[in-house]
């Protein structure tokens, strides 16, 4: 059930099962691991797949959690220094990444924002009783920005600004790592998969059906979990970013765990989730998140603008509002 639960948190699978099928599932990254491959060579060694499973997902999260101290992303948080510090190549090519992300955002995808996710108790401290004061916001905000870190990946390097920089690579982490199994299961001559971590999914191939992966887009609701669309995808990732799912409420209020970088306070307007089709699954993860982030108007507007397979769900008046962009209007959907 821990599975599932986490499945439709943004998507989950449909369908029966009549082709032979190997399931491999278990914990990493704080969250849990599914990897489904519809008819396996005779000569897949899967003992030897399973282990380096476990071992690509045990090296990203040594790369990229905030829960762990050992991490190379907590060692670089906890340094206070403003000079050069030596990084790896995987941790330079990540930061790197996002912060193109963040120029094409505008700024609303920020893995600087760690000490307001932390500030509102979203983030490896726990949870808090009430909002941040306005004082507490701003103080935060200082340490916040993109732009204050200086990577020179060639040299393998990177300077903060600011002292007490804190990157959460979190909207980051669990889309590279399904795009690494992914890789690790092209490079083991595998067909036809399924690769899922805490609900970021990429497919390939065909299903247990022998037709395209049916993936169940969830419908933005906190009582119950039932799908609002079903998409019909092969050899792409999807990934989803809501607001419904965490959060905390004070004084009769709604603080989502999806928080604006450039204003440092959770979003308030009405697009409840956003799902992004995309090859790699680091990128929709992102991406996902920094159109959730700039609301029902400008979400669809940059999301079309950068010819990206997208779908908003908008509350409206107690219903929902769906809005497509055309590359997703392309995709076989029910």
């Amino acid at each position: 059930m821990a599975l599932r639960r986490l499945l439709l948190v943004s998507v989950f699978l449909l369908g029966a099962c009549d082709a032979p099928q190997l399931n491999l599932a278990g914990n990493a990254m704080g969250t849990t691991f599914n990897v489904s491959i519809v008819e396996p060579a005779e000569t897949l060694n899967t003992d030897t797949l399973e282990a380096d499973i476990v071992s690509a997902l045990t090296r990203i999260d040594l790369l990229a959690s905030t829960w762990r101290t050992d991490s190379e992303l907590s060692v670089f948080n906890a340094d206070q220094a403003i000079d050069w510090i030596i990084i790896s190549p995987e941790f330079c090519d990540a930061l790197t990444r996002t912060f193109e992300i963040s120029r094409q955002t505008g700024g609303a995808y920020d893995v600087t924002i760690g000490p307001l996710v932390n500030l509102w108790g979203f983030g490896p401290g726990g949870p808090v009783a009430a909002p941040p004061t306005d004082e507490a916001i701003e103080d935060a905000m200082q340490s916040v920005g993109y732009d204050k870190i200086e990577a020179d990946c060639p040299e393998g390097l990177v300077r903060k600004d600011v002292a007490d920089m804190y990157v959460d690579l979190s909207g980051w982490a669990k889309g590279l790592a399904v795009d690494e199994l992914a890789v690790l299961l092209d490079a083991n001559g595998v067909a036809n998969y399924l690769v899922e971590i805490g609900g970021e999914m990429r497919v390939k191939g065909y299903n247990s059906d022998k037709v395209d992966w049916a993936v169940g887009i969830e419908a933005p609701s906190t009582s119950e979990r039932v799908p609002q669309s079903i998409l019909r995808v092969t050899n792409t990732s999807v990934a989803t970013s809501g607001d419904y799912r965490n959060y905390f409420e004070h004084d009769g209020n709604h603080y989502s765990h999806t928080i604006d970088p450039r204003t440092g306070r959770p979003i308030t307007h009405n697009l409840a989730a956003v799902t992004v089709v995309h090859p790699s699954a680091a990128y929709a993860d992102a991406l996902a998140t920094a159109l959730l982030v700039l609301g029902p108007t400008d979400g669809p507007a940059l999301a079309t603008k950068l010819e990206i397979a997208a779908y908003f769900l908008v509350r409206n008046n107690g219903t929902v509002t769906e809005i497509t962009t055309s590359a997703f209007d392309t995709l076989g959907t029910s």
